[in-house]
């Protein structure tokens, strides 16, 4: 962020400042300008007390002119004019007034502020041609005349900008939106359909082959010719089932994946492999097990291994320089807990509500064999990741319920 960008930032956050700088800088612009001769040279003359108290009164009322715009107009509006019939004509109190229309043209409609723009421009014009001590064509009163009318239409350039940059921000979010909900949407239609599909072929194949294999193992020593033939339709059944599976699971595959998996699983074996390679790439990583002699089913163990790469690979991307993470596998009970802990400082805002990809990932894979999934920031600093996994799990299928 550029020193730009910082000090835009602070005045946004106090704008009452920002308006109290912007009141003091009018008040000796106008201060300075009370001192100008009418031929644009310097007059040795200090400025009348009334018209020092309409510039002052002129700059405070600045300071308001966020919370009541229209207010501060009426108010400047009117030591302007009092300042042309009353008071030294040299003194620019108009400037304040010029500032206040530009906040109100820059605050509202067009309407609203080609109205208002139209009756300030003709007041204090009015006011300086007919009650002030100069003739009415004197190039003070035309230059508050074009003064007036560049404030408003500055104010409504800045407004139409701020609504047009507002409008692309709304459209670019309302779009990101949709394009996320149709995602999620065509990922859970794709998943129930996977899940039907898988269903029906596994249900039906299944439910005939257990009747088939009852029916031979009943006539087995009385009538061995039936009981071959129910074997037959048993095997028949067996590879129609493997046939439809296989073609379903072709469905999911991409151009160039192998036809089967030419290495074994990964598992918590690999767990010092995993964290060796984060530490080659500058992370401090510790680990601490306490899973001795613990078989775990193979879905159980490619799910922990996945949720602690997933994890430590989240520390490095997001945890910033000189991060630590700690790495604990606990077997307590029936349950299978894994934590992942860092000490980073990094910005995890998506990953903190939930939104990351490999958050929405691990949180499947828990799910699906049973289990919890909690993270979130830490209240020292830093990401927590805790999974509790079941070791002896029953993995739903998506669309089950439905």
């Amino acid at each position: 962020m550029t020193t730009l960008d910082r000090a835009r930032c602070r005045l946004h956050a106090h704008p009452r400042a920002w308006d109290a700088a912007l009141a003091a800088g009018v008040l000796v612009c106008m201060v300075t300008g009370s001192f100008a001769g009418q031929n644009g040279g310097w007059a040795v003359h200090r400025p009348a007390p009334l018209s020092l108290a309409l510039m002052i009164c002129g700059a405070v009322a600045l300071v308001w002119r966020r919370r009541a715009p229209r207010t501060v107009l009426a108010l400047t509006a009117a030591a302007s004019v009092t300042e042309s019939v009353t008071a030294d004509p040299r003194t620019p109190v108009a400037m304040a007034a010029v500032v206040a229309l530009f906040t109100v043209a820059a605050s509202t409609d067009r309407t609203t502020t080609w109205r208002l723009g139209l009756a300030t421009m003709a007041v204090l014009t009015g006011a300086a041609m007919l009650g002030g001590p100069q003739p009415w064509y004197a190039q003070e009163n035309l230059a508050l005349f074009a003064w007036t009318g560049m404030a408003a239409a500055g104010g409504d350039a800045v407004r139409s900008r701020r609504a047009v940059v507002r409008a692309m921000r709304e459209r670019a979010e309302r779009a990101e939106r949709t394009r996320e909900e149709e995602a999620r949407r065509r990922v859970a239609e794709e998943r129930l359909r996977i899940a039907r599909e898988l269903h029906d072929v596994v249900a039906h194949h299944i439910a005939l082959v257990n009747v088939q294999a009852s029916v031979a193992s009943h006539v087995m020593d009385k009538r061995p010719d039936q009981a071959r033939a129910a074997l037959a339709h048993v095997r028949e059944a067996g590879r129609t089932a493997l046939d439809e599976l296989r073609a379903t699971v072709g469905l999911l595959r991409q151009a160039g994946d192998p036809e089967a998996p030419t290495e074994p699983a990964p598992g918590l074996h690999r767990l010092d492999d995993l964290v060796g390679t984060f530490r080659s790439a500058g992370l401090h990583v510790e680990i601490a097990r306490d899973d001795a002699g613990t078989v775990l089913p193979a879905s159980v163990d490619l799910a922990a291994f996945r949720i602690v790469q997933e994890a430590l690979t989240n520390v490095q991307k997001h945890a910033g320089t000189g991060a630590r993470a700690e790495v604990s596998v606990v077997r307590t009970g029936k349950d299978l807990e894994i934590t992942v802990l860092d000490d980073g400082n990094g910005h995890r805002t998506a990953s903190a509500r939930g939104g990351g990809h490999g958050l929405l990932g691990m949180r499947e894979r828990v799910t699906a064999l049973g289990g919890t999934l909690t993270t979130g920031p830490r209240p020292a600093g830093g990401f927590r990741v805790h999974a509790i996994l079941p070791v002896t799990t029953s993995t739903r299928v998506p669309g089950d319920a439905a």
